[in-house]
Formats: structure tokens, C-alpha cells, sequence
């Protein structure tokens, strides 16, 4: 089994459980590639006793046999993990060695119980839905597909002018800073903010939610995940942000893109017993109220 090891930096307090989760993986026969920055981090900067082992640096160069592709850190590392295995279909994992690890579904302690399963295959594979932008010559090498969410924010002060048609259909403008388009897995994250509604993963939909906007009867609303979603940005003085996850690049005034649903879903291994609802009551601490209890 060859395992792909992906995270961005580890702090020291979990460096031992690193070397144990390591080792394990190891000594149960799986064959290991890490990611080069951080394996060059940790075993030359910060002394950590890794195994010699075979590196990959992109989507490119990393082996288009790997089993698993597994995440260390939060939920922003789990993010990027779309950005190596791309159309493959190799199954992510996240192991939670952040904060609150919403996608990160599993913990790193204990860790040998969910190292036992990983290796027996022992898990099931949920498909989470992604969205892409296509259209424009400006995302500059930029990956055009999200897990989560792609929204386009203010760059200065000035509010934006932000029109969007679905299918055709113009909405009214939308005077806000900004815009985010969720989807099902991303209804938990930025949306959920703005007011959004949750969603289930399996929901065949996606969320258009306005950022802070300047209009008090304009709320999110919730579309078909087959609708094309057309966007155009104006601002008085510069461009905007467009953001596709925890990436960005900055569109000029006037710019326009189309959202769709991607022609792929992203597999994500569970490796625990907790559903959706679990998640949200155990992460986000929803319908938390002293009757309930």
C-alpha cells in the first residue's frame, strides 16, 4: 500500500505523535511519500527522525498509484489535498493536528485504531461534490476547482456590484462585499457565517450567499448543483478577490466567470463511526441548549 503524507507545518507538541504515526504506517508495510517542503522542514530544520522515504512537490510528480493520500493538520491542509489528487481517484484522509477539524474527521489520539483500519482497509469512502471556474484567463495557474467554496470579496473599501444568472435568468444585483457559492460539504464553513443553511453532503445543491450586503431583503438561496451560475464583479476603484478555498488570485473590475458543478467528486475515507449530524453536534456544538440535556 503506498500512502501519500501531505501537511504544511506541525507543531512541536505533536512532533512525537508524528514519529508515531510514521513508524506504525511503516511497520505495518505501507510504502510512504511525503510531501518534499514539509519532509525537508522536519527532518533538516526541526531534527524530526523520519524515514527515508520517496517526495512529491505537486499534482505532477506524485505517483499516480498511490492508495491513500493522507492529510496532517487542519482543515486548510485538508483543503489543499484536492489540489494534488485532482481527477484521481485516490481516497483522502484527514488526521486532525489543528483546532476544530471539521473535515478532519479523525483525531491523532488514539491513533492506533484508525492506523488498523487505514491499513485493513477498513473504512468507508464518501463522494463530496466539488464546484470549478471556467471562463477568463486571469486565475494565472491557479487551480480551478473547490471542495468548499469559491466567493469573490471587496479589494479596498468600496462595496462591489456583483450580478449573477442562473441558467439565464439575471438575479437582482447583488451591492455587498462580495459573494460566496458553497458547496454541500462548504455550507459548515464560510457560508455557514453569512447566514447560510447546512447541508447534508449528499445534497445536490450549492449555496449563493451575499457578504455583508447593503439590502435588507436579500438572503441567501439554495440551487440545483446542475445550474450554471454566471458571475459579474464591478467595483468603483480596483478589482476583487476571488478565492477558490484557501486560494486566490485578484480579478480586475468588469471581470466575469461561470461556476459549475466539477465533472468529478473528491473521495474522502471515514475512518469513524460519527455521521454528519454527529459532527456538527460534537465540532459546531449545534442545538447546544441546556433543555436538551
Amino acid at each position: 500500500m503506498k500512502i501519500a503524507i501531505f501537511a504544511r507545518e506541525i507543531d512541536r507538541k505533536w512532533h512525537d505523535k508524528l514519529i508515531f504515526i510514521v513508524n506504525s504506517l511503516s511497520y505495518r508495510g505501507a510504502e510512504l511519500i511525503f510531501y518534499a517542503p514539509f519532509y525537508k522542514r522536519a527532518t533538516q530544520i526541526h531534527k524530526i527522525a523520519l524515514p527515508a522515504a520517496g517526495l512529491f512537490s505537486s499534482y505532477e510528480d506524485m505517483a499516480p498509484d498511490t492508495d491513500i493520500f493522507l492529510s496532517l493538520g487542519g482543515d486548510g491542509t485538508f483543503l489543499e489535498s484536492l489540489t494534488f489528487v485532482r481527477e484521481r481517484p485516490i481516497p483522502v484522509t484527514g488526521i486532525n493536528f489543528g483546532r476544530l477539524g471539521f473535515l478532519t474527521t479523525t483525531d491523532s489520539e488514539p491513533s492506533h485504531y484508525w492506523i488498523e483500519r487505514l491499513i485493513n482497509k477498513d473504512y468507508k469512502i464518501e463522494k463530496r461534490s466539488l464546484i470549478k471556474v471556467s471562463s477568463g484567463s486571469y486565475l494565472n495557474g491557479l487551480y480551478p476547482y473547490a471542495l468548499n467554496e469559491i466567493s469573490v470579496q471587496r479589494q479596498d473599501p468600496s462595496m462591489l456590484a456583483v450580478k449573477i444568472t442562473i441558467d439565464g435568468t439575471e438575479l437582482p444585483t447583488y451591492w455587498s462585499d462580495g459573494i460566496v457559492i458553497a458547496t454541500p460539504t462548504g455550507s459548515t464553513a464560510y457560508s455557514l457565517s453569512l447566514g447560510g443553511p447546512i447541508m447534508i453532503p449528499a445534497s445536490k445543491a450549492v449555496i449563493i450567499a451575499p457578504i455583508a450586503p447593503h439590502n435588507l431583503n436579500i438572503r441567501p438561496m439554495v440551487v440545483s448543483d446542475e445550474s450554471t451560475i454566471e458571475v459579474k464583479v464591478s467595483s468603483r476603484r480596483s478589482g476583487a478577490v476571488l478565492s477558490l478555498d484557501n486560494r486566490s488570485v485578484i480579478i480586475s473590475s468588469g471581470e466575469s466567470f461561470t461556476v459549475t458543478k466539477a465533472e468529478f467528486d473528491l473521495n474522502i475515507i471515514s475512518l469513524t463511526s460519527n455521521n454528519f449530524i454527529e459532527a456538527l453536534k460534537e465540532k459546531l456544538f449545534w442545538g447546544e441548549d441546556r433543555r436538551n440535556a
